[in-house]
């Protein structure tokens, strides 16, 4: 963690200067007074400035990443991860020299697992709530890619038999790829049924008059 020195003609001013060079809150830092400011002589003359010492506190995103780094090494994986922010929440992204498919697992379920227990200890070390995103090799954007193309795929179908159509259990995360996918079909819409972690999307035809019904 980062630490400096800074000063100002008050103790308040010399936090704000140090908050300013390290680009954070003071939420995230632990500060210490080294020197109360002093007027010399008339007010004028040897005056002295307010020092403080500013320290980086650990953000909950370090013990997210060494969480992750430390349960790939329980998998026989040596990784880097690396942090950053996204629409979707705090994005850790996973790189290793050796394959990582056993961290994503079958269409992503080792990789929703671990990503749920890095959130859970994130959260541990945070005074409000944070979404980790898990990643890695770039499976995301791969699986976002391929439920893109079973979305429409299945949306032909259902027009053209007119029966609806159940997609096997998936994530909130994946359920709402889906969603957003077909929301603007003009001949289909889509629900989501059942209970985690077994609640699925419908396609199903979208009938004259009827009411549009998209949902998480």
């Amino acid at each position: 963690m980062r630490k400096i020195v800074a000063s100002g003609k008050t103790i308040e001013e010399a936090v704000r200067n140090g908050l300013h060079q390290l680009q954070t809150t003071e939420d995230r830092v632990r500060t210490v007074v080294l020197e109360q400011p002093s007027r010399g002589l008339f007010g004028l003359i040897g005056t002295r400035e307010a020092k403080v010492e500013l320290e980086e506190l650990p953000t909950p995103y370090d013990h997210a990443e060494q969480f992750v780094i430390e349960v790939a090494s329980c998998m026989g994986l040596k990784v880097k991860v690396s942090g950053s922010d996204s629409k979707d929440g705090f994005l850790l992204e996973v790189e290793g020299e050796d394959d990582l498919g056993q961290m994503i697992g079958r269409r992503g379920q080792t990789l929703d697992a671990l990503q749920y227990l890095t959130t859970i200890v994130a959260n541990r070390y945070s005074d409000k709530p944070v979404r980790i995103v898990l990643d890695a090799e770039g499976f995301r954007e791969r699986r976002r890619k391929t439920l893109e193309e079973l979305s429409d795929r299945l949306a032909d179908r259902v027009v053209k038999t007119k029966k609806e159509v159940t997609l096997e259990p998936m994530s909130p995360q994946e359920r709402k790829i889906i969603h957003s996918q077909l929301q603007n079909h003009p001949l289909v819409r889509t629900f989501s049924q059942g209970e985690e972690p077994n609640r699925r999307v419908v396609i199903a035809l979208l009938e004259r008059n009827a009411k549009e019904k998209i949902g998480e």
